[in-house]
């Protein structure tokens, strides 16, 4: 969206591994991605924990695939995620999704407070983090993925749809 709250990146992430990361540490350790139309990668190679060098570096990626499929992979992480310290930055693995809406204040009338709302939220067991270990998630199922009426009425998904004739899904 266009509008950009600090608190955001607490509750909007796909994060394979959040934590106080200094990249700049070392000549060796890079964030690189790649996008050949059908997977976006992130990788985070050789990164060190800021103040915690002596812990060693770690390596992992996440992939995101146009099917929705998201995969976090784990190639090299030196110590068990839950002995990181969160006192610096937050320590997270998962997914999570808000939106923030502006609502008029009721103290000042031209002033709007904004409200943000977390309505998803997937959190990984972090100590299941390990070298060469990996996590996918699959979307489920939605009413948008049906292009005819008779797919959404016949559908047998957990939730009601219903086909919307004029936008045809």
């Amino acid at each position: 969206g266009d509008v950009i709250h600090r608190m955001l990146t607490a509750t909007q992430y796909v994060a394979p591994l959040m934590a106080n990361f200094n990249p700049s540490y070392s000549r060796n350790s890079t964030v690189q991605y790649m996008d050949n139309g059908t997977v976006f990668v992130v990788q985070w190679d050789k990164v060190y924990l800021q103040g915690k060098e002596d812990m060693g570096s770690f390596t992992f990626q996440v992939a995101l695939h146009s099917t929705g499929r998201i995969v976090f992979g784990y190639k090299e992480i030196p110590v068990p995620v839950l002995q990181i310290s969160a006192t610096q930055h937050p320590v997270k693995a998962g997914l999570s999704d808000a939106f923030m809406i502006l609502n008029p204040s009721p103290d000042v009338p031209e002033s709007r407070r904004r409200t943000i709302y977390e309505y998803h939220r997937v959190e990984l067991d972090t100590s299941k983090i390990t070298n060469m270990s990996a996590v996918e998630f699959t979307p489920l199922p939605t009413c948008l993925q049906h292009r005819s009426c008779e797919m959404c009425v016949t559908s047998e998904l957990t939730f009601n749809c219903s086909w919307c004739h004029v936008l045809q899904r």
